[in-house]
């Protein structure tokens, strides 16, 4: 059972797609000069979008041992889409929500409320439809070159 689930292509490339891609989110982070956080390697938001990436790794995995007729890709393609969707859409509205919530929060802390007001809200929850395909490419080509390469 333990030799199947790490000799599992399907499994494996996509978990290296979201490692590899939330590695570059940490680079990323760096190059912007926000120093060395490894908070990052494990937190959503930024660039690339490693669920992007994981799901499309997945996707693509899925397409080229099993088809891209078979009903196997199309729940990954389905997933990947609702992923994807959510990223952009849905946690990105979250994430503006969030500066907007703190704004306010800070404006009461200024004014010395009764109520202690708890920690600011996460900013950085979704990713912009750039940093989604951003994600999903690198993907897609992590998973395409991994198993080209595994056929060698």
């Amino acid at each position: 059972m333990f030799i199947d689930l790490i000799t599992n292509w399907v499994l494996i490339i996509p978990l290296c797609a979201w490692i590899f891609a939330q590695l570059i989110k940490m680079l990323v982070a760096v190059s912007q000069g926000k120093g060395l956080d490894l908070s990052i390697i494990v937190s959503s938001g930024g660039m690339p979008s490693s669920h992007s990436a994981m799901v499309c790794a997945l996707a693509t995995a899925v397409a080229m041992t099993n088809g891209f007729g078979s009903t196997y890709f199309a729940i990954s393609v389905i997933l990947a889409s609702i992923v994807m969707y959510d990223a952009a859409g849905v946690r990105q509205s979250v994430g503006i929500q969030s500066v907007v919530l703190n704004r306010i929060i800070t404006e009461l802390k200024r004014k010395e409320p009764l109520v202690k007001i708890e920690a600011d809200l996460r900013e950085l929850m979704g990713h912009t439809p750039f940093e989604v395909l951003v994600g999903a490419l690198l993907g897609i080509v992590l998973a395409w070159v991994w198993l080209f390469l595994a056929k060698l």
